[in-house]
């Protein structure tokens, strides 16, 4: 297997075409020339059928995986060497073959309260309208603020706030992350707190993903790998994964480290925010944290989680 020191000489790196995406990619793309100063990077852009479907609800129409499937289809024709991946976009599963590489240092993982009139959720009058692309979001929103009318909302950033602006919302709930990387941290009223509301597993992480069968890519890769976070974010994914969680499924997983200890916490609600089961688990980082996770995920399931998926499965 060829080294690290040996990269492929050229990299193609698949990417969706929103303003986001973009960042994301070329992003990694500076990472890699930094590393590899002689190696020939391009962006390949991929209109996916999540961005091409802007008017269903993601939970509607297949969930988050429709982000990210044409970008492995572009991998698997040869068209593209890797693809950039924001961590909570991408299944739980991936199709046999692949791999997320590297996991890149996390960004914020919170969600974000953005509003040109109000400082935060509890200065919102009754009946004001909040605009949100996910069922996570739209369960804790509904739980804690029933007064509140939560309505969909899809589009990149730019169209959001455009919508924000136009006066279609008192609110919008976005993802710190991508605001923040796209310069726009001023639009940003407050931040929410975890107990606000919980991430979604994977949130504010990058990963890249290449065909497993690459070990050139494979190690080329691996110095963009930031440890703490892949072991966070497994953590999270493998709760969803326990709970088959997707964008059908008003589910979140945050996990943290400090001090030498892990602390991860979890929820499942209806998306009206009616039924919801939370909990969390600590330990030390030591073990796989798949096994964290699948412990958390067991702790949900004795308190509900599998009345309230099945409900929601029909």
């Amino acid at each position: 297997m060829p080294s690290a020191k040996s990269p492929p000489s050229r990299i193609v790196i698949a990417t969706r075409e929103s303003a986001l995406a973009l960042w994301q990619a070329r992003h990694i793309e500076e990472r890699l020339r930094a590393l590899y100063a002689g190696v020939e990077t391009r962006l390949l852009g991929v209109t996916t059928q999540g961005d091409r479907m802007l008017n269903t609800s993601l939970s509607k129409i297949g969930g988050k995986g429709l982000f990210v499937k044409e970008l492995e289809s572009a991998i698997e024709s040869g068209d593209a060497d890797i693809a950039v991946h924001s961590m909570k976009d991408v299944p739980m599963n991936l199709p046999p073959g692949f791999t997320i590489a590297a996991i890149t240092r996390r960004e914020d993982p919170r969600d974000a309260f953005v509003s040109n009139d109000y400082r935060d959720l509890d200065s919102l009058p009754p009946e004001s309208r909040v605009g949100t692309s996910s069922l996570r979001r739209e369960s804790q929103l509904r739980a804690r603020f029933p007064r509140l009318e939560v309505e969909p909302l899809r589009g990149n950033v730019q169209t959001r706030l455009r919508k924000l602006d136009d006066g279609r919302y008192a609110a919008i709930i976005l993802a710190a992350a991508g605001l923040k990387r796209l310069g726009l941290a001023a639009r940003i009223a407050c931040l929410l707190t975890p107990e606000q509301s919980l991430p979604a597993a994977g949130q504010g992480a990058l990963g890249i993903e290449c065909r497993a069968e690459r070990g050139d890519l494979v190690a080329a890769i691996a110095p963009l790998d930031d440890a703490p976070t892949r072991w966070c974010v497994e953590a999270e994914r493998a709760v969803s994964r326990a709970l088959a969680g997707s964008c059908q499924v008003p589910l979140g997983a945050y996990a943290e480290l400090t001090n030498g200890q892990a602390r991860l916490r979890g929820f499942v609600a209806t998306p009206d925010g009616t039924r919801m089961v939370y909990d969390e688990i600590s330990g030390l980082p030591a073990g796989p944290p798949a096994k964290l996770g699948a412990a958390l995920a067991e702790r949900l399931i004795a308190k509900g989680a599998r009345e309230i998926l099945a409900a929601l499965n029909g």
